[in-house]
């Protein structure tokens, strides 16, 4: 990974719903931070290689590779990261995905969420 630049913070999304995306960019560029998308866990993985994040907000349920596999990745390749992980996801009630978050411990956003809960989240998190 590259180092970011010095005082701007670096949100990589990853997310396959354009409206989604469409509101992550609206909502984070607008506070400042710089953000890059990915539409699903593999391309999130090459773009991890090329550039530092401060935050990883992943969408749980993406094609090709879905955010439990990114985030197994992460937590193999780029342990440090794990404690920079926001979830996505509009499935809270399979117990796989109740299983995952609960054991991944990481803060989540239910879908669809407002842009004053994605601020929130994400203010909170960056500042852990």
């Amino acid at each position: 990974m590259k180092n970011s630049s010095a005082g701007v913070k670096r949100i990589l999304v990853v997310e396959d719903e354009p409206r989604i995306r469409q509101v992550c960019q609206r909502v984070l560029t607008s506070q400042g931070y710089q953000v890059d998308f990915a539409s699903n866990g593999a391309i999130a993985e090459d773009i991890l290689m090329k550039k530092d994040y401060d935050l990883l907000l992943i969408d749980i349920k993406t094609p090709v590779k879905n955010g439990k596999e990114f985030y197994r990745y992460i937590k193999d390749k780029y342990p440090k990261l794990t404690d920079r992980v926001v979830f996505t996801t509009g499935d809270t009630i399979s117990t796989d995905t109740q299983d995952f978050l609960k054991k991944a411990g990481r803060p989540f956003l239910l879908k669809p969420f407002t842009p004053n809960e994605l601020q929130a989240i994400v203010r909170e998190s960056l500042s852990r």
